[in-house]
């Protein structure tokens, strides 16, 4: 177990500097002669992967969304860093029913080409000290959450007769939003897919045949791929509509996912004055999510959002009311999210001793 000094040493002369490691480090040492040390966990990707199922995803995410309809959170908007070539997202939490708090701190570098385009870490914080009791992977956290989202989205919005799935996009969010939508609609037995990369549209398939034995087609246009379907998925990047009003028959749900930047949209602007849309948090979805460019340009406002997923998930507002309406799902991806689902997946695994004593920890104070 190793102890990080948090003093910065700059220069080997440095006298200051040297005084502030020294307390530092008298302060450590004492904590320790009164039994008060404390480790941080570092926490990576393969240890999270194996912890937690879509399925406790799911149940985690519903529970999230009803404390947040309840208002039982302290959570501010989304905060944005922009760079040359990218973005930093802040997105912090204190969830006081489960006695825990974070912040996750994600990027979208979209030219990066040795390393990912999004990457993320989670903070989990004891909100009774402020210590931080894990570093986190949140990659791998924020791709089963988002898609967990969706799924919780379909179960109130979407037909419970639903049967045919179209995802517009089949890279690694298309895979999360089918695995929890297959949960909270399980009567889904045909998959329609559309992506301009015909491999990986055609590799999809085959894994949706393979892990799921549905059936699964590829479609040559993103017209063929929603006109028939009762729950479309987007997932792309695109900044300008590629699904048309027109093309979107009555009773259809759809899960706008790919929108999450400041001038992008996957929708058709009609598509949003037909239907019943529902947010997951005004501020956010107003600025980047699928409804920011119709809201900047005047077409929706927002006494026209039918409601939060907060007040779906708490009865507050009736979710579908009828077998004719058009339902939209805008997700940004909230804060209570990640640190739920993070906090859940840290305790199960401290709580295991075997699991805890394989997990890296320092000593930061």
């Amino acid at each position: 177990m190793s102890r990080l000094s948090l003093a910065v040493v700059v220069g080997a002369g440095d006298g200051r500097a040297t005084s502030d490691r020294a307390f530092t480090e008298t302060i450590a040492d004492s904590r320790k002669k009164q039994g008060m040390t404390q480790s941080t966990y570092i926490i990576g990707a393969d240890i999270i992967k194996n912890a937690f199922s879509m399925a406790d995803y799911v149940s985690t995410i519903e529970k999230a969304f009803e404390l947040y309809g309840r208002g039982q959170v302290q959570m501010p908007p989304k905060m944005y860093l922009t760079f040359d070539k990218g973005d930093l997202r802040c997105m912090p939490v204190y969830i006081p029913a489960m006695n825990t708090a974070g912040v996750k701190n994600v990027n979208v570098h979209p030219a990066n080409d040795n390393l990912p385009t999004v990457m993320a870490t989670i903070t989990l914080i004891d909100p009774d000290t402020g210590f931080p009791l894990a570093i986190m992977d949140g990659t791998h956290i924020t791709r089963m959450r988002t898609g967990a989202a969706g799924g919780v989205a379909a179960k109130y919005l979407s037909r419970a007769d639903s049967k045919t799935a179209a995802l517009v996009g089949t890279g690694t969010q298309a895979a999360s939003q089918l695995e929890a939508l297959l949960i909270t609609r399980p009567a889904i037995s045909k998959v329609v897919l559309f992506d301009l990369r015909q491999e990986s549209m055609e590799h999809f398939a085959d894994t949706v045949r393979q892990t799921h034995g549905l059936e699964a087609t590829c479609a040559n246009s993103v017209k063929k791929a929603v006109k028939n379907a009762d729950i479309v998925i987007t997932t792309t990047t695109v900044r300008s509509p590629i699904v048309k009003s027109d093309w979107i028959k009555p009773g259809t749900h759809i899960n706008a996912i790919g929108a999450d930047a400041k001038g992008k949209q996957e929708l058709d602007p009609a598509i949003l004055k037909r239907a019943k849309v529902v947010i997951d948090n005004w501020e956010q979805a107003s600025h980047s999510g699928e409804i920011n460019v119709a809201v900047a340009e005047g077409l929706i406002t927002q006494k026209e959002i039918y409601a939060d997923i907060g007040e779906i998930a708490t009865a507050k507002k009736p979710a579908r009311q009828t077998a004719e309406e058009i339902t939209v799902f805008d997700s940004t991806g909230l804060a209570i999210q990640d640190i739920s689902a993070a906090t859940m997946i840290y305790r199960k695994l401290i709580s295991d001793p075997k699991t805890k004593a394989s997990i890296k920890s320092f000593e930061f104070f």
